[in-house]
Parts: structure tokens; C-alpha cells; sequence
């Protein structure tokens, strides 16, 4: 879709999630490295609390899998995504382009779809980069120590 100055609006825009290729859906992963972070629930109040720990094959450095393509066979728990349950997947941090987009809000401005920065995430202070632990270097039976403010 073009705008009035003739330019070509965004796809994230333009389209519906279910609508979006493969390709245009991976480019939604602003690689925060949050979705890796292990989570409890309150028991009492649903809430979801982030701990520092993050899945075994997030490179915390980069804030990506190190084995993306096989990441459901080495962990079984590692949830994919997809455009027809995103709505159950509340927790996802408030800044995911999956979320926001599904809730009708805009990316936030250190995307780098909107920024044009792939590093803005990570000087934004909105990835886990660098603040990570990596589930090999804990007991990770015992979570709770390792839950963030």
C-alpha cells in the first residue's frame, strides 16, 4: 500500500499477522532474548515474573539461538510461536512486535524495522544482552533467586 507521498507503507502495517510471510514474521523478532528467559507464574495472581536464566541454547551476547533450526528437538518446552495462538501468549514482554502487533500498537521505536538500528534493542536496555545466565550455570530446580524487578 502506498502513501499519499507515493512511498510504500510497511508491511507491519499493511498487513494482518495471519497474512504476513515466513519471512516478514522472522523479521518481527526484534532479538531481545526475552522469550528465552525462564518464567513462574503467581500462583495466586497469574502474574508472570522474568528471572535472569535464559534457555541453554540462547547465545547471551547476541541474543539469539544458537540452534534455532533444531531448537524444538534439543528443547521440547521451547515454544514456537505461531499467528494463531499468539493471544495466549501473555507472556510475552510488552515490548514483543508479536504482541504488539496483536494487541494493535505500534512497534516500539528502537525496533529495527522502525530505527533501522539492529543494535537499538540492546542500547535501548530492552534485550537480555549481557544480563543473562544461562540455565547450565544453575541449579535451575530453584528459580525463584534469580527473578528480576
Amino acid at each position: 500500500m502506498k502513501r499519499k507521498d507515493g512511498l510504500r507503507q510497511p508491511f507491519w502495517k499493511t498487513k494482518s499477522l495471519h497474512q504476513l510471510t515466513q519471512e516478514e514474521w522472522e523479521l518481527l523478532c526484534d532479538g531481545c532474548g526475552r522469550c528465552c528467559l525462564h518464567k513462574l507464574e503467581d500462583e495466586d495472581t497469574g502474574e508472570i515474573c522474568y528471572t535472569n536464566v535464559a534457555c541453554r541454547l540462547l547465545n547471551i551476547e547476541e541474543c539469539r539461538c544458537s540452534d534455532y533450526e533444531n531448537r524444538s528437538e534439543l528443547v521440547p518446552e521451547c515454544i514456537q510461536l505461531t499467528v494463531d495462538l499468539i493471544s495466549q501468549y501473555r507472556w510475552l514482554p510488552d515490548t514483543c512486535a508479536y504482541r504488539r502487533l496483536a494487541e494493535g500498537r505500534a512497534l516500539p521505536s528502537f525496533h529495527f524495522l522502525v530505527s533501522g538500528n539492529p543494535e537499538a534493542v540492546h542500547e535501548s536496555g530492552a534485550s537480555v544482552q549481557y544480563k543473562a545466565i544461562s540455565e547450565n550455570n544453575i541449579d535451575s530446580s530453584d528459580l525463584e533467586p534469580y527473578v528480576m524487578d
